[in-house]
């Protein structure tokens, strides 16, 4: 089956999920390849089984090259022991939105064929890279400041170092619904900013506190678990960690450099998770 037959089936079995994002309405059909609302507008599957919600053009920096590099890596286990703890939680019918999901990978980990995952970028290379695997979950190009999906539709948020906007995850949940947030502490990718960035403190350390606070704002009685691990990196990983991340974006050079030389062979994950 081509994507896009297997994205309109999903749709079709789905359809609930999605509002038009010119006037809010929910998609009343599915017309070949289109998803049809009351007042007539049309969106239409690409080939590739994706769907673009966004209403104007927006520029994203992560592009095919640094999505590909953080899926290696991914691949490799730099995310496996929180995902892991969030499959653990989830229900086996669960009704998953991942925000800012990137190249899909994590997304990919916890799809199966009896919940139903919904992922979402504002990069189209992330979301053409996670369309590339055989996967039970659904992709598209949208925007976290107006989300495309009905009220009340997802049993699970998913919102793993990406932006949040907790008003819009409040209105796609269900009531009781489940919100995973992963934010990075301290020592996250430690080794990485003091080799990019060794004689400047204010971009070789890093605080949530901000983040941490904002979330507890919304959600006072929230959950947290902390999570620091080290993964062990040949050459070839040290590489994809670099360029996988914008730490390497305002680096200077000579620095860039001198990792490529002597690559780390270990690098620290120091998160935590936040549950609602």
């Amino acid at each position: 089956m081509k994507k896009i037959e297997a994205a309109q089936q999903f749709l079709q079995h789905h359809l609930a999920l999605f509002r038009c994002p010119v006037c809010q309405q929910p998609y009343e059909a599915v017309e070949g390849f289109s998803l049809v609302c009351p007042i007539g507008h049309r969106l239409d599957l690409n080939r590739k089984g994706t769907l673009y919600f966004l209403q104007h053009q927006i520029k994203s920096e992560y592009d095919a090259d640094m999505l590909s590099s953080r899926r290696r890596i991914l691949q490799a286990g730099l995310f496996d022991p929180f995902v892991q703890a969030i499959q653990q939680q989830l229900a086996p019918d669960a009704t998953i939105l991942d925000v800012g999901c990137g190249e899909g990978t994590s997304l990919q980990q916890l799809a199966t064929a009896t919940n139903t995952a919904v992922g979402f970028d504002i990069s189209p290379a992330g979301v053409n890279l996670a369309t590339q695997p055989q996967t039970p979950a659904f992709f598209c190009v949208a925007d976290l400041a107006r989300l495309p999906f009905n009220d009340h539709s997802f049993t699970t948020v998913l919102n793993l170092f990406s932006p949040s906007n907790y008003a819009e995850f409040q209105r796609v949940l269900k009531p009781g619904g489940q919100l995973f947030k992963i934010i990075p502490n301290a020592d996250y990718l430690a080794e990485l900013r003091a080799a990019l960035y060794e004689n400047d403190p204010r971009k070789s350390s890093y605080s949530n506190e901000q983040v941490l606070t904002h979330f507890q704002h919304y959600y006072p009685q929230a959950q947290t678990t902390r999570f620091r691990y080290q993964l062990p990196l040949t050459p070839a990983l040290a590489r994809d960690l670099l360029y996988m991340t914008p730490l390497h974006w305002q680096a200077p050079e000579e620095r860039v450099k001198a990792y490529l030389a002597a690559p780390l062979t270990a690098i620290t994950v120091d998160v935590t998770l936040l549950q609602n």
